[in-house]
This record gives structure tokens, sequence and C-alpha cells, in this order.
């Protein structure tokens, strides 16, 4: 009796496809459990309340300094809110693009994250002078509805979702489900990730964000808006970087040495991210937002 022969990467596939699914529940799983009353409400107004030494929802934001520093502040109160959770999956990514550095030395650490800011940067500042340009006529700053929902919320709805969908795609390329587009360009790769978490201001119903972006469109200066904006992202990232930081510098290099001496590791950590991240964004912004306005159906947790 002849013993049938075991198909080739047959185990591989059934390991990537269980991965895939994972990822995806655990996406899912973070939508349903994600409480944004405590994340805005409880750590980032404190955060902010804490850092202006006053209230922020009442802070007046008279002036090119104050609203300089307002930006910055607010948006380190965000880095916790729905749509900056995404930024985790940077990590992976970035410990890849170190080019010719070796691990864990200061050049190793600020070539990514000099790559990555840059892709961020140019969204942001790019949205905020054109947003300030535009003024109330974005839907971002409108009160107008659409049946149920307020109009801003569908603005958010589509640039989260498209974001989600970029994240989950990026992903599903690492292992090499979908065609891998920067495989041989992780800098790039490295610059379209950081553009991502620029676009997430374009989307941002945040109630802080959407106040600087107000006085940035009452002021009428373009580069003001850009700047305030920029700020803003910065402050977004800050966690990230520390975290980076404390990787890369922490541990002497060891970490990222650890992880970027196995490709198939690296490629397994980042790709599940990148999906479970991207699922969250996608199901939380196109899914749970619009069932809280009676659109389509979402289970609520207790505490929500």
């Amino acid at each position: 009796m002849t013993q049938a022969r075991p198909v080739i990467g047959t185990d591989r596939t059934t390991g990537r496809g269980r991965l895939i699914v994972g990822s995806v529940v655990a996406g899912v799983l973070l939508s349903v459990l994600w409480s944004y009353e405590f994340v805005d409400r409880v750590i980032g107004a404190n955060v902010a309340n804490a850092l202006l030494g006053e209230e922020a929802a009442t802070a007046s934001i008279a002036g090119t300094a104050a609203g300089l520093v307002f930006a910055f502040v607010s948006g380190l109160a965000g880095t916790f809110t729905a749509c900056n959770i995404a930024m985790a999956a940077s990590i992976g990514p970035m410990s890849q693009a170190g080019g010719a550095s070796r691990p864990g030395t200061l050049g190793s650490l600020l070539r990514p994250l000099g790559f990555f800011t840059a892709g961020m940067v140019g969204v942001s500042a790019a949205y905020g002078a054109v947003g300030v340009l535009i003024g109330p006529d974005l839907p971002q700053l409108s009160s107008a509805m659409v049946g149920t929902m307020p109009v801003r919320l569908v603005q958010s709805a589509i640039v989260f979702g498209v974001v989600g969908l970029a994240m989950a795609y990026l992903g599903l390329a690492a292992l090499g489900v979908l065609p891998d587009l920067f495989r041989d360009r992780p800098v790039a790769r490295v610059v379209v990730l950081g553009a991502l978490v620029g676009a997430f201001l374009i989307g941002r119903p945040y109630p802080m964000f959407i106040k600087l972006f107000r006085s940035a469109v009452e002021s009428g200066n373009p580069l003001f808006g850009a700047g305030t904006f920029v700020l803003q992202s910065i402050g977004n990232v800050l966690l990230v970087t520390v975290v980076f930081a404390a990787l890369a510098l922490g541990t002497r290099g060891r970490f990222l040495r650890w992880f970027s001496a196995n490709g198939r590791r690296s490629a397994v950590v980042s790709a599940a991210l990148l999906i479970a991240l991207g699922v969250f964004l996608l199901v939380y912004w196109d899914v749970r937002v619009p069932s809280l306005f009676g659109v389509g159906w979402f289970p609520t947790m207790p505490y929500n």
C-alpha cells in the first residue's frame, strides 16, 4: 500500500489561515470591547486637563502660542482614541527599515522614525492648510445630519474605513496572500504607514481636535492650520516613539536584532497587528458607530 505524499506548503498555508482568522477575530473583539467614553473622557480629558492646568473643553485658544500648545496637548491626550490605537502596528515595519545601521544604535532608531514622521507630517500639514481654506464647508466641521447620523461621522466612517482596509491589505500582503507592493521597499512601507496615521486627522471626530480645527479655521491662516495639525499628529505618536525608543535602546538592540533576525517572525507579527487593527478600524467605524444612530445593529457591552 502506497502512502500518500504530503502536499508541500500545506502546514504553512494552514498556519497562515489560522493567523488571519485569529487576527480578524481579535480585531472584531476589540471593536466590541472598546469603550470610547473611557478613552475619550476619562483618559483623554483628564490628561489634557492636567497638562493644560485647566478644563480643556473650556480652555481659550487665543493666539498662535496657545493654539500650538493646545494642538500638542490635545494630540497627546488623544493617543488612545479609537483611531490612534492602530499606530501600534507601525512598530514592526519600523524595525525593518533601519537600513545599514546596527540595531540598537541611534541611527537605527532615528532613520525609520524619520521616514514614518515624514509620511505622517506630509498628510497632516496638507490637510491642516486645506482645511483652513475650505473651512466650515467640510463635513467634519458641520452639524448637519444624513438621516439619523451626523455628517461629520459619515466622513469619519469613510476615512477610517479606507485606512482600515489599507492596513488589512498591508497585513495580508506581508503574509503573501496579496501582492506586496513594498516587498523590497521597507522604507516606502514605513512612509505609507506614517501617511495613514496622518490621515486619521481627516476623519477624527474627537471633541478637542474639532475645537482646535475650528480655531485654525477662524484664524484664516493655512500655515497656522498646517502647524497645529502637525503638532497634533506628533502628540499622537509620542507614545509610539517612546515605545520604539525603549525597544531599540533600552534593550541595547537585543529586541530589534531578535525581531529582525528571522524574516518569517517579523512578517507574522507585523501582519497580525496590521490585520487585527485594520479590521478594528473598519468594524468600529463602519459598523459599530452607525449602529449607535440606528443604522444596522452591533452588540453593546454593559459599560457602554
